[in-house]
């Protein structure tokens, strides 16, 4: 029964750290300022801003629910051993075990405590030197994002997209949209090394590719300034399927800031207008982006550091040949679950940087 204690006085002591860290008093106070928004007349009216108070909303309670309901039997556990009966010992042994998942589940959440983690990405992938092999591991890592966007419920929608000349990607830039999406996907950012036999070599030799991952919180609702005359806006037909559906009309639009010499791009909306739209906003996204790096540096984390696309400065590695192991270097995880990986199962590795950056930060 010591044992017991000791483990119910342990969890007892770290909901209360997790209390704060989570800063559930605030959220308490958040979630009541957005019920009583949500009861104003014509709130349902703005499509667009009831969606994003409602996954506000949904965010918040997430938290402070997980947190009472783990509070909740906690308490009733210490009302249990309150009445010394070993009677009752199977029964508090089983609830502990029951318990120590969700309680490190609930410490996850303290990991997304950036500036930005709770927006949505901003993701570009660039294939490396080494023509169709790299384009083809561009594509391979876009559609592992997908998959695990897919599994999430986010929803990705892409900017602009340049095919290689024989198969995959040179590049892909999109956005990935859901609660969280940035604060999962910063730990992305890098290059990615593969190593394979080549299905485009007919000699069937091993090869390693390389493809860089950018990944930038969407910012809204911030002053950015673009002036006209700063903007050089391009625009150009889109690539898409043939026949019928062929697009007849400039509607693609390729924008540079000419102070800054950023480049953006917008293909796969309906309209023009809706392509300037698209690109207008991660135009936004990366001069807020480029402001606060000026400003202060303390946006380091957030914009990256631009690596070339080589041996050497992978931040992970997935070798399907002559064994099959995903190894990330930067926190040591690794799985031999290759192809699951590749089919977007990504959680473990994206928590293990997590948990790798709090500890260095907490050094």
């Amino acid at each position: 029964m010591e044992e017991i204690r000791k483990k119910i006085e342990s969890l007892s002591k770290e909901l209360k750290t997790l209390k704060d860290l989570l800063r559930l008093n605030e959220k308490r106070a958040r979630i009541k300022e957005l019920q009583s928004l949500m009861n104003v007349q014509n709130f349902w009216q703005d499509q667009k801003s009831s969606s994003k108070v409602i996954e506000e909303l949904k965010s918040l309670k997430g938290d402070v629910e997980e947190w009472d309901k783990l509070a909740d039997k906690v308490n009733q556990l210490e009302e249990l051993f309150a009445l010394a009966d070993t009677a009752y010992e199977a029964e508090m042994r089983k609830e502990l075990m029951g318990l120590e998942a969700p309680v490190e589940q609930l410490k996850l959440r303290v990991l997304f405590s950036d500036k930005f983690d709770e927006s949505n990405a901003l993701v570009e992938i660039n294939s490396g030197a080494g023509g169709t092999e790299a384009c083809d591991w561009a594509n391979m890592l876009y559609r592992m994002y997908f998959r695990w966007a897919e599994a999430k419920k986010f929803t990705i929608r892409i900017l602009e997209e340049v095919k290689g000349e024989e198969a995959g990607l040179k590049n892909i830039t999109f956005f990935v949209e859901g609660v969280r999406a940035y604060g999962l996907l910063r730990s992305e950012r890098g290059v990615h090394r593969l190593v394979r036999i080549s299905p485009f070599d007919a000699n069937k030799r091993r090869h390693t590719s390389f493809a860089s991952v950018d990944v930038s919180p969407e910012i809204e609702d911030v002053d950015i300034e673009i002036k006209p005359e700063d903007l050089k806006i391009d625009t150009f037909r889109a690539s898409g399927a043939g026949g019928q559906h062929v697009n007849k009309t400039d509607s693609a639009v390729r924008m540079t800031h000419l102070p800054t010499g950023i480049i953006v791009g917008s293909q796969n909306e309906r309209s023009q207008h809706q392509n300037r739209l698209a690109a207008l906003r991660a135009l936004k996204t990366k001069l807020y982006e480029l402001k606060e790096k000026a400003r202060k540096k303390e946006l380091k984390e957030i914009s990256g550091t631009k690596q070339k696309i080589e041996w050497g400065s992978q931040i992970r590695s997935y070798v399907l040949y002559p064994y099959l192991l995903v190894k990330d270097h930067r926190t040591e995880f690794e799985s031999h679950d290759a192809w699951g990986v590749l089919d977007g199962k990504l959680d473990d590795y994206i928590y293990a940087h997590l948990k790798y950056q709090a500890a260095r930060k907490n050094t």
